[in-house]
């Protein structure tokens, strides 16, 4: 990993989610980048499908185009509150069927797009994989996006690892069943690549999984370095200085507390 000199706050959002409702949704979106600014957060990332819920099925009927309404506003968002805003949705994909995608909006108006490249067992019923990675700056650091599945194929990290990414961050959905070995993959990703890895996790029952919330991130030796628990409707803001995640600045903000 190339050292950075810079410092850089993200917030990890573990927020309810009800399915396919996108409207209320998205006013729930809003409410957490409002706060994520008002703590000082440079970046605030979503889960995996933030926007309509992890529903498969739903994929198609809600596939939203690059110039989707939602999106607008969730850029407009982006610069009125002056940070990045990384969002889950489902990606209309002309000719084929749609991507499990996120939304990337910068807080100059620029967007843009990503499609999950891994897809787990059953999901390529509903969809179809991307093929680009996903790396964007902040502050001068440099960040790769992995979506769920994306992080369990160690070529995702190795490839994010040598286009230099300083930090991996995950927008997925883990149930309380597979918490524990895809914490310890994680864990093992940023070990390996010395590199901060940080987690924004469902914490609603959805696509008939019970998640486990449990938002955080690992520093470079593999240890958790601050976190949600597993039921909390919270953000969880994580401060990387030079490259490492400073589990002394980290705070987990519920939305009780933030309301």
């Amino acid at each position: 990993m190339t050292g950075s000199t810079h410092d850089i706050t993200i917030a990890l959002a573990q927020l309810p989610i009800t399915r396919g409702t996108v409207a209320d949704n998205l006013a729930t979106h809003l409410r957490y980048i409002e706060q994520a600014a008002r703590h000082g957060a440079d970046v605030v990332m979503f889960p995996e499908l933030s926007l309509i819920g992890y529903e498969p099925d739903l994929l198609e009927a809600l596939a939203m185009p690059s110039d989707a309404e939602v999106f607008e506003t969730l850029s407009d968002a982006a610069t009125t509150h002056n940070l990045v805003v990384v969002v889950g949705c489902p990606l209309f994909n002309d000719g084929g069927r749609p991507h499990i995608g996120a939304l990337i909006c910068f807080p100059d108006g620029k967007r843009t797009l990503y499609a999950k490249q891994h897809l787990h067992e059953g999901e390529a019923a509903y969809c179809s994989p991307g093929h680009e990675e996903c790396l964007f700056t902040v502050n001068g650091v440099r960040l790769a996006l992995a979506i769920c599945a994306d992080f369990a194929h160690p070529a995702h990290a190795e490839a994010a690892a040598v286009r230099n990414a300083q930090v991996y961050l995950v927008s997925a959905l883990i149930s309380e069943a597979g918490y524990d070995v895809d914490a310890e993959l994680l864990a093992g990703i940023a070990r390996r690549h010395q590199l901060p890895v940080l987690l924004s996790n469902h914490m609603s029952h959805t696509g008939g999984w019970q998640t486990c919330g449990r938002s955080g991130s690992w520093n470079t030796s593999g240890e958790r370095a601050v976190g949600a628990e597993a039921k909390d409707a919270a953000l969880v803001l994580c401060t990387i200085r030079k490259g490492a995640v400073d589990g002394a600045s980290g705070r987990v903000i519920t939305m009780e507390e933030a309301s």
